[in-house]
């Protein structure tokens, strides 16, 4: 069983949005044709409460982009985004939400940020889609969507440490390219023996 894992194509982190990924909207109809060839879509969609402790408005003296210290780490701190109910953490219109079998929320715990799509950055806490996966029988997973260097990395890469056969579609993707965090992120997943796709299969 093969998965497509779509990570984070929500109206912020789209042109317009409040941590917008260049280009990011333009990889949507793509994904969606993508989705027909897979057993199964889950979707994974960023749901932060209006204080969570990432966002830069809530570190005095902290503007976006720049970091802090928290309890499990350097935490990157962002502008406002994904705010739970509001129209930024909706999915981008366009995309074929409807066609997931799993919608994965994350980042909702309000003083730990989530980037990938099995755990929050303690890498310890688990979303539960290892378990829906196992049970599912799913044992290869494609990712695509937003963004390549930050929440696509950390799931592609804990999908790795976990067992999966992962695939990124490396043209369904998109960066935010913070300090040389692109090329840290395809080195990693070339130790991690992560399979890297730049377009359809031959």
């Amino acid at each position: 069983m093969h998965a497509l894992l779509v990570i984070d194509i929500q109206n912020d982190f789209c042109p317009g949005g409040a941590l917008a990924v260049p280009e990011g909207d333009q990889i949507v109809a793509s994904v969606n044709d993508l989705m027909a060839q897979f057993d199964a879509v889950i979707l994974t969609q960023d749901w932060h409460p209006a204080d969570h402790s990432s966002f830069a408005s809530q570190h005095e003296g902290k503007a976006p982009f720049e970091t802090t210290e928290m309890p499990y780490g350097t935490q990157v701190v962002w502008p406002d985004h994904c705010v739970q109910g509001s129209d930024g953490a909706a999915f981008h219109p366009d995309l074929n939400a409807d066609r997931a079998d799993l919608i994965i929320r994350k980042g909702f715990r309000k003083g730990i940020d989530s980037y990938s799509a099995f755990f929050e950055n303690d890498q310890t806490t688990p979303t539960g889609l290892e378990g829906y996966l196992r049970t599912r029988g799913i044992t290869a997973l494609t990712l695509v969507g937003l963004a390549t260097d930050f929440c696509v990395n950390f799931s592609a890469l804990d999908a790795a440490r976990l067992g999966f056969d992962v695939t990124v579609r490396r043209d369904l993707c998109r960066a935010i390219d913070m300090g040389g965090s692109l090329e840290a992120a395809l080195d990693s997943w070339a130790k991690a023996g992560i399979s890297i796709q730049d377009g359809p299969a031959a």
